[in-house]
């Protein structure tokens, strides 16, 4: 009880704090990382679908009030104007704590791309739920986090992510692909829904909410099975909090996801 209290304390002078130009939305002292961990299609041909992702979810974020997301990539140099970084564990781990160190009120962290019942693919290696539970428990101690991961089968990532003060959304049960990785996709089906969603939510539990019933109504619409069932986690001293962290702060509208090509399996 006593650590809910110093986290909503916390967040109330977070929001009551005035900056010179303006009063500091409930995002403005959150660290960002948004990862795109591969760039290869179900096909083993080349897709944007990942990297589509990463940079218009680091847009979005930055509509709620964010600072600007650190933003990896497995291909960095094909993107020079938006500022990427390579997308392996230790470049991750590094921008995770030196954004967290900056903007030390909270931390979220998106990593979308193929997925494996051992964890997330990120370039030739493969994230562990271990590990990246180690990373954000390095950087993030002690403060509100929420942790998102687009990929097949993972929801292996949520018992090794669990903390009282985290929320973890992510694409999949641990046993069941994901959807929309194809050479031609815009995005994957999660990431679709997340930026559909994103700009019509109230907070991050409506928007998980929205995010698995959209996911839901895409494979049957395109006739995907078994659905992947998306996974949503709360902490019990984040719950009572979340609904503080209202989005109506958003400074301009989040960009609107166009439409998918048919669908492969992530």
């Amino acid at each position: 009880m006593a650590r809910t209290a110093n986290l909503l304390i916390g967040l109330l002078l977070s929001c009551l704090a005035i900056a010179p130009a303006h009063a500091e939305g409930p995002f403005d002292r959150w660290a960002a990382v948004v990862v795109a961990g591969d760039f290869r299609a179900h096909s083993g041909g080349s897709t944007e679908a990942f990297d589509n992702a990463r940079r218009d979810v680091s847009q979005s974020l930055t509509a709620l009030g964010f600072p600007a997301p650190a933003q990896f990539s497995t291909r960095p140099k094909r993107y020079p104007s938006q500022g990427v970084a390579s997308s392996d564990p230790k470049s991750i781990q590094a921008g995770l704590a030196s954004a967290a160190e900056a903007s030390p009120a909270g931390c979220f962290v998106y990593i979308t791309s193929h997925g494996a019942p051992e964890g997330v693919v990120m370039g030739d290696k493969v994230l562990r739920p271990q590990r990246l539970a180690a990373m954000v428990d390095g950087a993030c101690p002690g403060r509100p986090s929420i942790v998102v991961v687009s990929a097949c089968f993972s929801g292996v990532f949520v018992p090794a992510l669990e903390r009282d003060d985290r929320m973890i959304l992510t694409a999949a049960r641990p046993d069941r692909t994901s959807f929309g990785c194809g050479e031609s996709d815009r995005y994957p089906y999660f990431d679709d829904c997340f930026l559909a969603e994103i700009g019509k939510a109230r907070d991050f539990v409506a928007l998980g909410r929205a995010v698995q019933a959209c996911v839901a109504r895409k494979e049957v619409d395109t006739g995907m099975t078994p659905p992947s069932e998306p996974q949503m986690w709360i902490g019990p001293e984040l719950r009572p909090l979340l609904p503080l962290y209202t989005f109506a702060k958003a400074r301009k509208p989040a960009p609107t996801p166009a439409a998918s090509s048919p669908p492969a399996g992530n």
